[in-house]
């Protein structure tokens, strides 16, 4: 057991606890904000982890952003709620891998001593607001001062695309994934048929996890036409995407977890079967989208994700339990393609973003903490979890078991590594001749097309963004394969089929 191993670095971080919290607000409960959602899964991760007074001594409270209620500090509320007073609060950027991230920054300062016990929260209640905004409500909950801060601030930029993108309008991630999804069918050489039939194998697999997860919240299972089949119930958003096929942020949970040294664990008498050990762990960037090489690729996952399975001395066929970042299906594919994981393997221990949930930058924090609960169940087994952000550019990695890292944990930022693969140059306002690379449609709220988008390159290899609204030109989009297709941007960005 990892306690009796005196050579055990007393510095060796280890998560003691985890929780999770679904507020059902669909089912009656009480409308909660997400701080209070925050607050609760920590004290179940206090009794998870089977010792008393673990909160009180916390000197880091991490939250992950919320984007349902606007907080400066929601780290501040949290230690107040909790009496943990003196410890510093943490807020970090946006971004689907930050929870991930943030694991990997405190394990790292653990590892090195900079303290001994952090807390990692992170909370939605986006259904509430939902709710309460189709019933005219207003919610009344915690509004922080202006000049509230946390105590450490994530100073990275929020970079949601490149100029040449918003010019055009393409600013959300429902708008690039998609792209993403056109690019990796292309480049299989499968019909679109068969490419769906494979997406949503992969995604039915995804809800068959959920439904056999408690913290999910949704847990049907669906099979893989009910995925990938438009329906009322399942309307199409943005081609080839149904519904059932993006992420579903309109829900209420939170997560927690708590992480500390080998050697505060022991002090606090936590059971050595609760402890779970982060062995490794990466971050990376990807290019933006104007400046990446192209749709069916990332150099960020496939050096850091693959770093990570090296610093922890573990092959990816060696890792028994998986938990892929699943916000739409490209990103799976990506991971998939890159990482050198078999599809047919179980993809998830968390049930994925369109089933299980959603609650915009936390996810990863509910797979962590399914992760950690998976792992306890299979004990000396390891698992990968991998998250992203942004349009696909920003990723981290986290290895973890319950057996202690054979070199203690480690940590890489190969950013270097990957900036030295270059990238494309952005077209900017380009109005030419050009050739579509991948494309997408946008519905409207009754399933009809609205407004198609096409990255495109010129004859110099530089990318440039073409938009349509014309029919004629949105049913070519979503009912042929467009790739190498001749296509005239004009001056206006709209894209003009010859």
């Amino acid at each position: 057991m990892p306690a009796a191993n005196s050579s055990l670095d007393p510095r060796t971080p280890v998560i003691i606890g985890v929780g999770q919290v679904l507020n059902r607000v669909d089912q009656g409960s009480e409308p909660s904000e997400p701080a209070a959602l925050m607050a609760q899964a920590l004290l179940e991760a206090e009794a998870d982890s089977g010792a008393t007074s673990v909160l009180a001594s916390a000197q880091v409270v991490a939250a992950v952003p919320t984007i349902s209620w606007r907080y400066s500090d929601p780290g501040a509320l949290v230690r107040e709620q909790l009496g943990c007073h003196s410890a510093t609060t943490w807020y970090a950027t946006v971004g689907g891998n930050t929870p991930q991230s943030m694991v990997n920054r405190l394990s790292s300062l653990i590892a090195a001593g900079e303290f001994d016990l952090a807390l990692l929260c992170g909370g939605e209640s986006g259904k509430s607001r939902s709710l309460a905004k189709k019933q005219g409500l207003d919610l009344e909950w915690t509004r922080q001062d202006g000049d509230a801060t946390a105590d450490w601030m994530d100073e990275s930029p929020f970079f949601m695309g490149h100029p040449s993108e918003a010019a055009r309008g393409i600013l959300m991630p429902l708008q690039v994934y998609p792209l993403f999804e056109t690019a990796l069918w292309q480049d299989s050489e499968r019909s679109m048929q068969e490419h769906l039939d494979y997406v949503g194998e992969i995604w039915a697999g995804f809800s068959r996890v959920a439904a056999q997860n408690p913290f999910a919240w949704n847990r049907t299972a669906f099979t893989a036409e009910q995925v990938t089949t438009p329906t009322p119930e399942n309307r199409m958003i943005g081609y080839p995407y149904t519904k059932r096929m993006v992420s579903n942020p309109d829900v209420d949970m939170a997560s927690g977890l708590i992480i500390c040294s080998v050697e505060r664990a022991r002090a606090l008498g936590v059971p050595t079967d609760r402890w779970v050990f982060v062995h490794a762990g990466t971050d990376a960037k990807d290019r933006n989208l104007s400046e990446r090489n192209n749709f069916y690729s990332s150099p960020a996952m496939r050096i850091a994700g693959n770093r990570a399975l090296e610093l922890a001395q573990v092959a990816v066929d060696e890792v028994a339990h998986l938990d892929l970042y699943s916000c739409y299906p490209s990103a799976v594919q990506l991971a998939l393609r890159e990482m050198l994981i078999p599809a047919n393997r179980q993809l998830t221990v968390y049930g994925g973003l369109s089933f299980a949930g959603g609650p915009w930058n936390n996810p990863v924090g509910h797979a962590v903490c399914s992760m950690v609960n998976v792992l306890r169940e299979d004990a000396g087994s390891t698992g990968l979890v991998t998250a992203n952000g942004g349009h696909v550019d920003k990723h981290a990695f986290g290895v973890y078991s319950t057996k202690p890292p054979v070199a203690g944990f480690q940590f890489e930022r190969p950013q270097a590594e990957v900036d030295a693969l270059g990238g494309r140059t952005a077209a900017g306002d380009y109005s030419g001749d050009a050739t579509i690379e991948a494309w997408t449609v946008m519905h409207d709220r009754d399933g009809l097309p609205s407004r198609g988008h096409a990255a495109c390159l010129t004859a110099e290899g530089h990318r440039a963004w073409a938009v349509t609204s014309q029919p004629d030109h949105m049913h070519r989009m979503t009912s042929e394969a467009l790739l190498g297709q001749k296509v005239v941007i004009d001056a206006d960005g709209e894209l003009q089929f010859p």
